[in-house]
């Protein structure tokens, strides 16, 4: 879902309304659902959050979705407009810090998985910063967990916010595990999972 200056909904969105019929639907959806700011309840909800999906695409429109998790808060909300979560230490990729260098349009989704059983999407801009500079205009969390100090923030600017709403969202419960923040330990992070290492090249593997 995207705004144009034409109304709520991108050109595509409209058309496969029409085809299918829908339009009356999408209209009382966007009318009474689609924010363009987050609104007390949604500021309440995104604090408490341990998990985010965050879809990305470069300057070409090539795609890319990732997965963001820390302790309820990591997801800092600045103002109603405004909210910022920190890049911890990953695989070195970059791929969606650097998807946003080129392209700052960003698609955030939480889910509550345990308790309401709800999401929230969260559309907007977003920019990479320094956590010196955040910190400057912001009160953030000190890390107390090594390994999870951030050097750098996803700083996004909300264009809309809307409901996932609960009908297929399945009840997880919570259970213990011991964190492994910060970790190089290639065993415990399970970085060959898949076992894609022994797999040679992918240019190789597409012409099989």
């Amino acid at each position: 879902m995207t705004q144009h200056k034409t109304g709520l909904g991108s050109r595509g969105e409209r058309d496969i309304q029409r085809r299918l019929h829908t339009e009356p639907m999408a209209a009382r959806f966007y009318d009474s659902q689609v924010l363009d700011h987050l609104n007390g309840r949604m500021r309440e909800f995104v604090a408490r959050q341990e998990m985010l999906f965050m879809a990305t695409a470069d300057a070409d429109g090539e795609c890319d979705s990732t997965f963001r998790a820390g302790p309820p808060g990591f997801v800092q909300v600045l103002d109603e407009r405004t909210l910022a979560f920190p890049e911890y230490r990953g695989n070195g990729v970059m791929a969606s810090l650097g998807n946003i260098t080129e392209n700052p349009h960003v698609g955030l989704l939480m889910i509550d998985f345990l308790r309401d059983l709800v999401g929230l999407h969260v559309n907007g801009t977003a920019e990479v910063i320094e956590d010196a500079v955040l910190r400057r205009g912001h009160p953030l969390p000190e890390p107390d967990i090594p390994g999870r100090e951030a050097n750098l923030w996803v700083r996004v600017m909300v264009v809309e916010a809307y409901i996932h709403c609960a009908k297929h969202i399945p009840r997880l419960a919570k259970l213990p595990r011991a964190r492994m923040w910060g970790t190089d330990d290639a065993t415990r992070k399970k970085s060959d999972y898949f076992g894609a290492a022994g797999c040679g090249d992918p240019a190789d593997r597409a012409n099989q």
